[in-house]
């Protein structure tokens, strides 16, 4: 049986749970208000500052990327909470200001509420409960920018300020189960050429022909290694132009790939592979930064979620766990069919059990 004093301690956190929702609903509200479309972050970066300040927490700037780090200890493991303060533009079929935080029962409306806002705003609180917890670990957390465009000024540039990093949790939405799993991309640009002539006349090399071959290949070629929790690596021709006018034969086709590995395939050796089998096609990849992540099923943090009633599962959709040079997952509130939608929204509901789920997760 509990005593008086035991009694009082429960009851003063369910009181300081409903505390730190309405901070984070808040806080969520006024960074709606703010636009903070990729890349331009600085206002929404403002107002978060002032949030943080407001709170007490010690903070550093890297651009548009907020650190919170005290007190680190080398000999700890270290666990970062991370979430990013950008949205894509909005869509045209909002029926509402995608700028205007509405409540409706228990849904707040507006853009980045859902992805990633409602994690967002969450982690922020978690790191409040736990910061002056005695925990066997120390925690950062790192709200990023330019994560909806995988921008140098995102994460990227904030990763050389962070202590040694053992494990993180992203708040992307994910219905609060963990993906443990998560494909990569890589962009690649293609380009066959030919000899410009005159359509009329058999002269020229045709270069949409030129193309074709490999663009069938591209088409119907499978990798072998499927991973049970993200599938097969797949790449789709998602882009091609050519030609200037009917009667011209065309001298250069150009074509894009869109290619996404699951952990079996690392971006550097799927290039060279393809570049192997083209006959007749150029290829150039725009970058091999966004590698495939994986975290082992056996994982402490892993196997806790389990038994705390999560179900593991492989995101198909990109995150800056694909920057992070450690073992990572995403867990966060929300739906990711709600993500680049109209009309997004996130549940209060939702942002409150975040908060106690991840105290629970992460505080033994």
């Amino acid at each position: 049986m509990k005593n008086g004093s035991e009694k009082f301690r429960i009851f003063a956190a369910v009181m300081d749970m409903k505390q730190y929702t309405n901070d984070a609903v808040e806080l969520l509200k006024q960074l709606i208000k703010t636009p903070s479309v990729s890349r331009e972050e600085a206002q929404a970066a403002d107002v978060f500052c002032d949030f943080i300040g407001k709170w007490g927490l010690p903070f550093q700037r890297i651009g548009n990327n907020i650190l919170i780090q005290e007190n680190i200890d080398p000999n700890k493991p270290t666990l970062l909470l991370n979430a990013h303060i950008d949205t894509v533009k909005p869509v045209a079929t909002w029926t509402r200001d995608p700028y205007s935080p509405t409540v409706e029962g228990d849904r707040l409306y507006g853009l980045g509420a859902n992805d990633c806002g409602g994690g967002l705003v969450s982690l922020l609180q978690v790191y409040r409960i736990l910061r002056n917890e005695n925990i066997p670990y120390n925690l950062v957390y790192l709200a990023s920018c330019e994560e909806e465009v995988s921008g140098q000024n995102g994460f990227s540039l904030a990763l050389p300020h962070l202590p040694k990093i053992d494990v993180a949790i992203v708040g992307e939405p994910t219905g609060m189960h963990p993906a443990i799993a998560e494909k990569g991309l890589m962009v690649i640009d293609g380009i066959a050429r030919g000899k410009s002539g005159h359509a009329a006349r058999d002269e020229g090399v045709n270069a949409i022909y030129e193309a074709l071959d490999d663009l069938v290949w591209l088409r119907d070629y499978r990798f072998k290694k499927e991973s049970p929790l993200l599938g097969p690596t797949k790449m789709t021709v998602t882009v091609i132009n050519s030609g200037t006018q009917h009667n011209v034969v065309p001298d250069e086709c150009r074509f894009v790939i869109d290619v996404r590995t699951n952990e079996y395939y690392q971006n550097e050796y799927l290039f060279a592979f393809l570049q192997k089998h083209m006959k007749k096609c150029e290829l150039k990849a725009r970058s091999f930064r966004l590698s495939s992540s994986h975290i082992p099923l056996g994982n402490p943090l892993v196997q806790k979620s389990i038994k705390m009633g999560m179900v593991p599962f492989g995101s198909p959709t990109l995150s800056d766990q694909a920057l992070m040079p450690f073992l990572s997952l995403k867990l966060g509130p929300g739906e990711s069919s709600r993500s680049h939608s109209a009309d997004e929204f996130i549940c209060i509901s939702e942002i409150e059990k975040a908060i106690s789920t991840y105290v629970e997760l992460i505080s033994n």
